[in-house]
């Protein structure tokens, strides 16, 4: 993908966060390929922005899968760094996306809790049994929000954040992610995979105070646009 950190759309910024929005089908961070990563752009933006000499301080605290886009919070500080990775793991950060799912879910709404597995040579991850070695335990809540043409628009409330979380459990019960090849969710050709980060919830690692961004997901193309994502995206509390 060919970008610049001039093309990102940038939240949220202070003496200690940055709030970005990820574009689809960038790595958050970087990883074995050559292609750019949204950790060193934003960098080169600060870099530039401040006139920072040498490297710039940017820390990586969650993550995004390199096909989702959608909010993400970077740290720049140690302290922010540390401070919001405490949360994640105390469990103070709230992550919510939206997914259209290629069938409609059998159960409207409910709790979804597996042992994960990641096959690393395979880059896919299995729901497997508890016992499984190597197995982490992942938990999320889901919600129908609408339904068209047999698919469905689904809240989703990461509780856990596991790799490729999302796709993987809603695979298992049947209803995989509109896109998402990987874990057999239908697709049409030139489509992304239909999952975004649509809202990050977090209190300030300084100020403590609740910080709250949304971000819609791209809802002029399919098959985002054939649902009622403003209205619903409205309703979150």
């Amino acid at each position: 993908m060919d970008i610049t950190y001039s093309d990102l759309i940038i939240i949220y910024e202070d003496n200690h966060l940055l709030v970005v929005v990820k574009p689809q089908g960038i790595p958050c961070c970087p990883d074995n390929s050559s292609q750019p990563n949204l950790l060193d752009l934003l960098k080169q933006y600060l870099i530039e922005k401040y006139n920072k000499p040498g490297d710039a301080y940017l820390g990586l605290v969650h993550r995004l899968d390199q096909p989702t886009g959608g909010v993400m919070v970077y740290a720049k500080s140690s302290k922010a760094a540390r401070r919001l990775s405490d949360n994640l793991k105390n469990r103070s950060v709230a992550k919510r996306y939206f997914a259209i799912t290629s069938s409609v879910p059998k159960s409207k709404k409910g709790i979804l809790k597996n042992a994960l597995y990641k096959d690393n040579n395979k880059n896919m991850v299995y729901c497997v049994p508890i016992a499984t070695t190597g197995a982490k335990m992942a938990e999320l809540e889901y919600k129908v929000l609408e339904e068209f043409n047999g698919m469905a628009l689904v809240d989703i409330n990461l509780i856990t954040g596991r790799a490729h979380q999302a796709r993987a459990q809603m695979a298992h019960i049947g209803s995989p992610i509109y896109g998402d090849k990987k874990y057999g969710g239908k697709s049409s050709k030139g489509e992304g995979i239909a999952l975004w980060a649509v809202e990050l919830r977090f209190p300030h690692p300084v100020t403590k105070d609740i910080m709250v961004f949304r971000v819609h997901p791209p809802i002029d193309e399919l098959p985002w646009k054939s649902f009622d994502i403003e209205s619903k995206l409205a309703v979150i509390k």
